[in-house]
């Protein structure tokens, strides 16, 4: 006689089937994860275009921010949108009398840190002003080169990670020697002579390297020497324009380190913060190029000690040039500034008797001098 095998109970078949299903549902997540919602610092290829670099609201990390720019650029920037949304960073404290709001310890040449500070305060826009300047390059050029070139790197590899915003200062020592000296244009002849100048290029190419291939809003100004009471000279080859108006009030001469018919461009600080601000906020759709000469005038020790002798009668001036000369004969003597002109309405304020003016104002009122040392001519 056959076994008869007991019948299926229906109940157990339907969860048998449904048990098939769910396993087939678990081996097919394994192999296609869902996608995580947290904010990774791990690379991805292409962001999207400028989403999150908007102008309403920024958040804004600053670079070398106790530095005479920073400094100027931090106090603007927290004006226009508030304290807490600029991150001011460097690897030394602030100097006396910074601008109320957050500063942070920073090393451009560690990315996590980067990183970390940009994922932390939400960071939008970077200005990248952290670098060794070209007589302090001169003379560790070794620190020059890893310093501003690897802060580049890392900034702009964080920008393409974090879709920020960057504006990176280049400099008119990026030209050299076979640049064309007078009214030197945007594009043209870059063999500079000094590792500054040499770092400053490498800035510029890879700034239009990574706009190119993976879309980072990438702006740069090449800065001519910027002269401000903000912050004491620092023995930069265009400091002497900053130096002159402290020993004309402290001393009532001045030994330059040019010689005096040594041309250079330069600008008031006030009109470096008004370029810097009129790029790095400029709509990217007017913008034709990432990198743009800026200039506020060209000018001469002579020039500079008449200027000054307009308000101090007995000024002398002397020239004892050292090896700042050689750098300054590699620099243009002057820019054409017509390209930033046209595309974000770029114009100076300052010429030199407004320049001077104002530096021996200001000044006069930091060493605390009494009114009848000079008397400035009514506006």
């Amino acid at each position: 006689m056959q076994r008869q095998l007991p019948k299926k109970n229906s109940r157990t078949t339907k969860l048998q089937k449904t048990a098939k299903i769910a396993k087939k549902i678990t081996l097919k997540t394994k192999k296609t994860p869902l996608k995580s919602t947290k904010r990774s610092l791990i690379t991805t290829p292409h962001p999207p275009e400028y989403t999150n670099a908007v102008n309403d609201n920024p958040r804004i990390l600053i670079t070398g921010a106790g530095g005479q720019v920073g400094f100027e650029i931090a106090k603007e920037f927290r004006k226009l949108y508030g304290k807490n949304s600029v991150i001011a960073t460097d690897v030394r404290q602030p100097p006396a009398g910074y601008p109320e709001g957050p500063f942070r310890y920073l090393d451009v040449m560690d990315l996590n840190e980067i990183n970390k500070l940009v994922v932390d305060n939400n960071i939008t826009w970077v200005c990248h002003l952290a670098s060794i300047l070209s007589a302090a390059g001169e003379k560790n050029p070794a620190l020059a080169l890893k310093l501003n070139t690897r802060g580049i790197e890392n900034v702009l590899e964080s920008a393409r990670v974090h879709n920020l915003r960057v504006f990176a200062p280049s400099t008119i020592a990026a030209f050299g020697p076979s640049t064309p000296p007078d009214n030197t244009p945007d594009s043209t002849i870059m063999q500079p002579t000094t590792m500054y100048g040499v770092t400053k290029v490498y800035l510029e190419l890879l700034g239009d390297y990574y706009k190119n291939k993976y879309n980072v809003d990438f702006r740069s100004i090449r800065y001519p020497g910027v002269i401000s009471s903000a912050a004491p000279p620092g023995g930069g080859t265009t400091d002497w324009l900053v130096d002159i108006y402290h020993q004309a009030l402290t001393k009532g001469s001045y030994t330059c380190f040019l010689k005096e018919d040594s041309a250079l461009p330069m600008m008031h600080g006030d009109d470096c913060v008004k370029a810097t601000i009129g790029l790095v906020t400029a709509d990217v759709s007017k913008l034709t190029q990432t990198t743009y000469n800026v200039t506020g005038l060209s000018v001469t020790p002579r020039q500079a000690a008449a200027s000054i002798r307009k308000y101090i009668p007995h000024f002398q001036i002397s020239y004892e040039p050292d090896f700042r000369q050689a750098i300054a004969d590699s620099w243009p003597n002057s820019l054409d500034d017509s390209m930033a002109r046209r595309d974000w309405n770029w114009e100076p304020s300052f010429d030199l008797d407004g320049l001077t003016r104002d530096m021996l104002g200001a000044l006069k009122v930091q060493y605390n001098l009494p009114d009848d040392k000079f008397k400035l001519p009514p506006m």
